[in-house]
């Protein structure tokens, strides 16, 4: 093992996943940092900063849904619509029988909910490719969004766009910062410190040769540099801004869905099924119940990143969620999710996710136009699913083969037929 693949391995773990991230990783802070000399330092500056997290919650959502979508080997192309038609209806809501915007939020999670068990009822019970199912409901919620709306902009009230334009207030003594952004960071550095000291632990506690102490010292550092730069970024912000209450909302997200997909039964299950459905079928995973569960909890992502874009933007229209599936997929293939194998991860997909999100915004204060910006983020989704192929093509995790999976035809396991054995590196028995 070469002195990169150890330190690599120290750091980052040694699956296939870890070492797509550890890539992604360095690529969104190359990208960073070459923004930030070609922007004459702009790129990290406060303003720029919280302005990203602002324009970009939604479609970061949007990418934790669809991880576990994809992960379980399906593909959901109506969240745009779904986005769209959630956001109309909550605005109309609010306008014509004047429905208090907490009710409001509650309405809009609801309806994604219902959309969610429609489309995932299709899936999962009638066997219907998600592919299809989520292609009709792109053009059904896309003509429901024009027919209820009139095809026209439907303001929404102030207290409805604090989920979107809010920011943390102001509290405490006046220090230069927002003293509520600074705990936040305090919080978020205790966090890792105990995560770290606690995986040690843990490992020593099973037996298990724990990382060299320099690999978790140098973890720690890197990690509570990155929080604390960011924080007194978001804290210095101008008077009245600071970190984004969409930023909040994303990392809540964040946290709880990383738990859920790691250490959760129900999360193992869909990588169980991602990674090999018959042998996950046997071992005694529903996979109707995962594939339903994967598709109504993306609309309900679809209509919460819906209604923060519809309240940062203070009005609902019938251009709302135009490519947003398709700024989701990148993100999550960007991302270095290995799908095929269950080894894609949250994290990995928000990475994937700041990647796009910096290097469209980067652009955009290079001046660049909308055109170009297109054209370079298509060229770079071609690389990472070109980089996908080649490592199917070396034996390894394939995203498309597990796109294409659900066209394939796979005949039922007979009662008497032997079963095949688990796939070295299934994970099925962890995962069950």
């Amino acid at each position: 093992m070469t002195g990169f693949q150890n330190l690599k391995k120290n750091l980052f773990g040694g699956t296939t996943s870890a070492g797509r991230q550890f890539g992604m990783i360095f690529t969104l802070v190359a990208i960073t940092l070459l923004f930030q000399v070609l922007t004459d330092g702009l790129t990290l500056t406060s303003g720029n900063l919280i302005a990203v997290v602002s324009q970009y919650s939604y479609i970061l959502i949007l990418a934790i849904g669809m991880l576990m979508v994809i992960v379980a080997g399906h593909i959901d192309l109506s969240v745009g619509s779904v986005a769209a038609f959630v956001g109309i209806i909550v605005a109309k809501a609010m306008q014509l029988y004047d429905l208090p915007w907490p009710l409001a939020i509650l309405l809009g999670l609801v309806c994604g909910a219902v959309i969610g068990a429609w489309q995932g009822f299709w899936v999962a019970y009638v066997g219907v490719p998600a592919f299809i199912v989520t292609l009709a409901g792109m053009l059904l919620f896309r003509g429901g969004n024009q027919f209820i709306g009139n095809a026209d902009t439907v303001p929404v009230p102030e207290g409805f766009r604090t989920i979107g334009a809010g920011y943390l207030p102001e509290v405490g003594p006046d220090t230069g910062y927002n003293n509520l952004t600074l705990l936040l960071g305090l919080v978020a550095c205790a966090a890792v410190v105990w995560r770290e000291v606690g995986a040690r632990r843990t490992r020593v506690q099973m037996g298990a040769q724990p990382v060299p102490l320099w690999a978790s010292v140098l973890r720690l550092a890197v990690a509570v540099g990155v929080v604390v730069f960011a924080t007194l970024r978001f804290a210095g912000g101008r008077v009245g801004t600071s970190l984004p209450v969409s930023g909040i909302i994303l990392g809540l997200l964040v946290i709880g869905y990383s738990y859920f997909t790691r250490n959760a039964v129900g999360g193992r299950h869909i990588y169980a099924v991602g990674g090999n459905a018959r042998a996950a079928e046997l071992s005694g995973v529903k996979l109707r119940r995962v594939n339903f569960f994967v598709m109504m909890n993306m609309s309900v992502l679809a209509a919460l990143a819906g209604m923060i874009f519809v309240a940062r933007s203070a009005a609902s229209g019938p251009q709302d969620g135009l490519s947003w599936e398709l700024d989701a997929i990148a993100a999550v293939f960007i991302g270095g999710a290995a799908v095929s194998g269950g080894l894609g991860t949250i994290n990995g997909s928000i990475v994937g996710g700041l990647v796009m999100a910096l290097l469209n915004n980067g652009l955009q204060l290079m001046g660049v136009g909308v055109d170009l910006v297109q054209i370079i983020k298509g060229l770079v989704l071609l690389l990472a699913v070109a980089l996908d192929v080649y490592n199917k093509g070396q034996g390894r995790f394939s995203v498309l083969d597990s796109i294409t999976r659900p066209f394939r035809r796979q005949e039922p396991p007979s009662a008497t037929a032997p079963t095949e054995p688990v796939p070295e590196g299934g994970r099925v028995s962890s995962a069950v």
